[in-house]
């Protein structure tokens, strides 16, 4: 059966995205040549999963190719319709279910990309399989949070972590079943 990951950044305390859905912390562990194994991890993946908001970021700020590059299927899952453009659809129905039917097709694995509302509802379910964190050497204060209360307890094991010179930490866990 196919597995979802999370590859995410976060703040040390805990935030995807300052107010306003505003990314640039992320900028400060830019660095040529590296990409904190992004390249390696995509090559696992055939399909994608994403919020509605950190599409539209993405897309400002790199372009539609990032996500949509031919080789994947892209899943922006949002509350208004709107037509399948390539690769990427728009989806409106149950994110469970959606994520249950691609977890029972053949394929390499689907990767979640965000935003919190999409993550948080994934684990609500249990249907997040590994967590790859990269955590930024920054407090942020206050923004959106990767983690919501609401969710069951979930046990993890940890796999691996691995310590870059910008300061960026990466952790590496799988789900404990």
């Amino acid at each position: 059966m196919r597995k979802v990951s999370l590859f995410i950044a976060s703040s040390l305390d805990g935030y995807i995205a300052k107010p306003n859905d505003d990314l640039s912390f992320l900028k400060q562990v830019e660095k040529e040549g590296e990409d904190y194994g992004y390249a390696q991890f995509t090559e696992t993946i055939d399909t994608l999963i994403i919020g509605r908001k950190t599409y539209d970021y993405v897309l400002r700020e790199i372009g539609p190719s990032h996500y949509d590059n031919g080789q994947r299927d892209v899943y922006v899952i949002t509350r208004t319709p709107k037509a399948k453009i390539g690769r990427t659809s728009f989806y409106t129905g149950s994110l469970v279910e959606l994520v249950k039917e691609l977890k029972s097709q053949k394929g390499k694995h689907i990767y979640c990309d965000g935003g919190a509302e999409v993550i948080n509802e994934l684990l609500k379910n249990d249907l997040i399989d590994e967590l790859i964190i990269s955590i930024v050497p920054v407090l942020l204060g206050h923004g959106t949070r990767l983690f919501k209360d609401g969710r069951p307890e979930q046990l993890l094991e940890f796999i691996k972590a691995e310590t870059f010179d910008t300061g960026l930490v990466q952790l590496c866990y799988k789900r404990k079943r």
